[in-house]
């Protein structure tokens, strides 16, 4: 153990989520004291992250969540080369979401199209016959109508943009230490130090739990309840010999996704909650889930993807928030000096620059500036009230 080993702020996890409040607190806050960040796989191989489809939408919802994600927006299109230099790029693919719904669908859509909408959102609903125009290779069968994002929407290099992030915040000092966080010492009023894996102490004046699927128990280690938890999402890639023009991130009515990447394509589906347990470790493709779920469902919507082969496929995890699937932000109301940066429930990526930005306004101002997300804090998770966001995907 290094003697007297103190920083002002430390941040666990260093992923997105970590690298975007280390990030936020050196430039956008003017941050000068002392940070680090202890992440324990500086590979990030495993990061939720890395493992991400790493796309973003506004169509959401709730208005915190449009803001977040339009946020995150305006850094990827309008400020990234003047941030982080010239020739910098989030490789944003600004080809939209496209939401498909049933007549079941359409009072849902047409509510979250008022929100998107009164939040600076490009947000349209298309009739069938609109559609069918639209993307010739569609299947309107059943369809009543689809909620689209002509603009803002698309997918990205979440992995450059976390790297960029974390290596402007070490311009800035900020160190980064490969370890894992063990034990945090506290009072239930205060956290003090952190007790790492190498047998390392580091005191603090303020920690912020980033630990992305791991967060809920990092809280624990501070006497704090937090309903995150890691949940399994399987990724598939596909090669298809039909071209499909056009093709935005698309999401049949049920729950299934596709999106092109390159030459291939894309997709997967979030599990009914009886078959989504908790996933400790659990990075095992779920194949059956393709074959009986997935495939089916879009070869119906998408004719021409009866033909396909699987190229590869992969498995990462959510930061799965089982109270409201919402993210949970800024300090523990009674142990004042702990931040939450967590619970994203598959948007982390997206949210992240504009979530770092709302925890580090947090701790240097007491609350969020930039944006109006205060509907995210903790007081909801003690009160017993959930954000819903019906747009979980």
């Amino acid at each position: 153990m290094m003697p007297g080993e103190r920083y002002d702020i430390v941040i666990i996890g260093g992923a997105a989520l970590g690298s975007g409040v280390a990030y936020a607190l050196t430039h956008d806050c003017g941050f000068t004291g002392s940070v680090c960040v202890i992440e324990r796989d500086p590979s990030y191989q495993f990061a939720s992250t890395s493992l991400s489809a790493a796309s973003i939408r506004q169509q959401f919802s709730t208005p915190a969540n449009v803001r977040l994600s339009r946020y995150g927006l305006k850094l990827m299109r309008e400020q990234f080369s003047d941030r982080f230099g010239a020739g910098a790029s989030a490789s944003f693919h600004e080809r939209g979401y496209l939401l498909l719904a049933g007549e079941e669908g359409r009072a849902i859509a047409q509510a979250n199209l008022a929100v998107q909408r009164a939040e600076g959102a490009a947000t349209i609903l298309l009739e069938p016959d609109d559609m069918a125009i639209r993307f010739p290779w569609l299947s309107i069968e059943g369809l009543a109508l689809g909620s689209f994002g002509p603009e803002g929407e698309g997918w990205f290099d979440a992995y450059g943009v976390m790297q960029v992030m974390r290596r402007e915040a070490r311009a800035k000092g900020v160190a980064y230490i490969h370890d894992e966080v063990m034990a945090i010492d506290h009072d239930h009023q205060q956290v003090q130090a952190l007790r790492l894996k190498s047998g390392r102490r580091i005191a603090a004046g303020a920690i912020v739990n980033a630990a992305g699927p791991q967060g809920g128990d990092v809280a624990a280690m501070a006497g704090v309840n937090l309903p995150v938890e890691p949940r399994k999402r399987s990724v598939f890639v596909l090669s298809c010999r039909t071209p499909l023009p056009g093709l935005p991130l698309l999401i049949e009515p049920g729950g299934a996704w596709v999106r092109p990447e390159g030459e291939v394509y894309l997709c997967g589906i979030s599990p009914d909650e009886a078959r989504d347990p908790r996933a400790d470790g659990d990075f095992e493709v779920d194949y059956a889930q393709f074959d009986e779920v997935v495939w089916p469902a879009l070869a119906a919507r998408i004719p021409a993807l009866e033909s396909v082969k699987m190229v590869r496929a992969w498995a990462g995890h959510y930061d799965y928030n089982t109270f409201d699937q919402n993210a949970v932000l800024g300090p523990h109301p009674q142990v004042g000096n702990f931040y939450f940066a967590n619970g994203f429930s598959g948007h982390g990526v997206q949210q992240a620059a504009g979530a770092g930005l709302s925890v580090a306004e947090w701790i240097i101002h007491g609350g969020p500036v930039t944006l109006d997300v205060g509907i995210f804090g903790y007081e909801r998770i003690a009160a017993g009230t959930p954000v819903r966001e019906v747009n979980v995907i």
